[in-house]
Parts: C-alpha cells; sequence; structure tokens
C-alpha cells in the first residue's frame, strides 16, 4: 500500500507527500533478485571452470599415456632391431669381414686392383704373387686353386667358385689380395672345426657332427635340412662329408643365411623373384 502524508511548504501551501514503502519493498526484490542472478551466474562460471580444468586434466593424462604408449613400441622396435643385429653378427662371425651382399649389386662388378692387409704373412704374399704372373693383382679360379693346394687345401673347381663368390659378391671368377687374405683365414678357422667335429679321425663326419658344427658356427640348422645338406654334398655311398664337401656345404648355409638375414625382420624376408634368382642362383651354378 502506498502511505499517505500532508505537509507544508515554505509558502504554507499543503504538500501530499507519498512514502514508497510499496516502492521500496520493490526495489529491495528488484535488487535481491538481480543478486541471486549474479550468485546463479558465478556459480555457472565457477561449475564451468571445473569443468575445463577437469577436461584439460583428462586430454594430459590421455597424452601421457599415449607417450609413454609410443616410447614403449618405441624400445620394443630397438629391441626387434637389435636382437635382429645380434642374430646376423652371430651368424657371420666366420665370415670374410666384408659387407653383406648389396641388393640390386651387378654380380659381374668389376674387382678393384688391392694392397694386402697390414700384418699378412710374408709367406702368403710370396704364394700368392707366384701365381700372379701377369702381375695385375688379381688371380683367377684356377690360379686360386693352385694357391690353395699349397696351402694344404685342396678344393674341387665348384667349392673354389662358391669361395670366390663368398668373398668377392662377384661372379668375374676372379680375385685380389684384400679378399684373398680373409678367405685364408676363414678356411683355417673350418679346418679346426672339421677336426674337432671328426672325433673318430677318419676323414669324415657324418650328419650329426655336421649339425654341431654348423651350430657352433652360428647356424641353427634343423636336423631335416642337415640331412639334406649331406645327401647333396656327399660324395660318398655313407653319406658322409669329407673336408672338400664340409666347406662346399658351410659356404652354401653360409651365404644364403647372410642373404636372409640382411632383408629379414622378425624372422621373416621379403624377396622379389629377380632378387631371389640373382642371390640363390650362384649357390646353385657354382
Amino acid at each position: 500500500m502506498q502511505a499517505y502524508r500532508q505537509g507544508y511548504c515554505e509558502d504554507g501551501s499543503q504538500q501530499q507527500m507519498y512514502g514508497s514503502s510499496s516502492a521500496a519493498l520493490a526495489h529491495g526484490r528488484h535488487s535481491s533478485s538481480m543478486q541471486h542472478q549474479q550468485h546463479q551466474s558465478l556459480q555457472h562460471q565457477q561449475h564451468q571452470s571445473l569443468q575445463h580444468q577437469q577436461k584439460h586434466q583428462v586430454m594430459q593424462h590421455q597424452s601421457s599415456s599415449m607417450q609413454r604408449q609410443s616410447s614403449m613400441q618405441h624400445q620394443q622396435q630397438a629391441m626387434v632391431h637389435s636382437s635382429s643385429s645380434m642374430k646376423i653378427q652371430k651368424g657371420s662371425q666366420f665370415s670374410s669381414g666384408q659387407g653383406m651382399t648389396v641388393f640390386g649389386q651387378d654380380p659381374f662388378c668389376e674387382i678393384m686392383p688391392s694392397a694386402f692387409p697390414p700384418g699378412t704373412d710374408p709367406k702368403v704374399i710370396e704364394c700368392y704373387n707366384r701365381m700372379d704372373r701377369d702381375g695385375n693383382g688379381v688371380i683367377d679360379d684356377m690360379e686360386l686353386q693352385s694357391v690353395l693346394s699349397n696351402c694344404n687345401h685342396s678344393f674341387g673347381t665348384k667349392t673354389v667358385h662358391l669361395l670366390m663368390y663368398e668373398f668377392t659378391h662377384s661372379n668375374r671368377r676372379i680375385i685380389g689380395p684384400k679378399e684373398f687374405v680373409p678367405l685364408l683365414k676363414c678356411l683355417q678357422t673350418w679346418r679346426a672345426m672339421f677336426q674337432r667335429f671328426d672325433r673318430d679321425r677318419n676323414g669324415s663326419i657324418d650328419s650329426s657332427e655336421l649339425g654341431q658344427a654348423l651350430s657352433s658356427l652360428g647356424y641353427r640348422v634343423p636336423p631335416i635340412i642337415v640331412n639334406l645338406l649331406v645327401s647333396k654334398f656327399s660324395k660318398s655311398a655313407k653319406c658322409t662329408l669329407r673336408y672338400d664337401s664340409f666347406i662346399e656345404c658351410c659356404l652354401t648355409v653360409k651365404g644364403l643365411s647372410e642373404t636372409f638375414h640382411a632383408k629379414a625382420d622378425c624372422g621373416k624376408a621379403v624377396f622379389g623373384y629377380e632378387e631371389f634368382l640373382l642371390n640363390v642362383l650362384p649357390f646353385v651354378i657354382a
């Protein structure tokens, strides 16, 4: 209700004055409503801020989890790579010290003239130079066969060709001093290996002894494959390998294993048709 009171002006006239209790009440209600709205707005802003913080924390947690997963995957890949590298090194511990076959390399690439590695036995140099009659720094397959024979390694032509291919990665069938010295050292190691597993000293080894010899060289060949190798390289009815056949067998296993491991990823390798033939045929048609 609107209050009414009567008063007097300075000139003595009466003046009606209306109290504003209702207006004041309305104003108070309006002010209270605005404060309530402001309070609700503040609460809404605080709620939104809290949601934003929670969302940001969730995103940070997810990002951290993804980073940890990525780091773990990288470590696993590094371990696989390391394991694969160790397998290659293990299978090549008696190799020539050269790099493996470069895929796509010309199999008839030239063999460049080279020098003997430092510290080479002078007798080896003298024997090699004696066979290099034209003095061009390289010798052919027949000359290599003669050199090896003088060094107490008597091999057939096929074994000589396998040796030349394995240590030059070329089918030119010539070899230089740089390749000849590690070839000779490798043969000395394999001879000692053959003699160690020829326990009855009869000059030959059977399939069981061959499997043990290959395993000691770092090649885990299944027994069924070992039996196939013996039947392939044996030159006697007893299915045993003499020293020259043993070397031929080891060269084949070594070369094919290195070809596989150079392309392998987690125990599997993919070859194109031409690439496969270029890397397998030299061991078949030597």
